[in-house]
């Protein structure tokens, strides 16, 4: 009957480690998504602070001349 228990958590704690590493790689995962995402709002807003740089320089332009 040992034998029978023995089995049955040894197969329970191999889930449990499985379980576990699934849920590690899905964290890994998403924090992978996170940072590409703020990457991406970074980048976008520099994007943007140029273009509004491009602009405020075409109106000094435009007024001094």
């Amino acid at each position: 009957m040992a034998d029978n228990s023995q089995k049955m958590s040894y197969h329970a704690g191999e889930a449990k480690g499985q379980t576990q590493e699934k849920m590690s790689n899905m964290m890994d995962k998403a924090s992978d998504a996170a940072q590409s995402a703020k990457e991406s709002v970074q980048e976008t807003g520099q994007q943007m602070m140029a273009k509004a740089q491009g602009a405020a320089d075409a109106v000094k332009d435009a007024v001094n001349k």
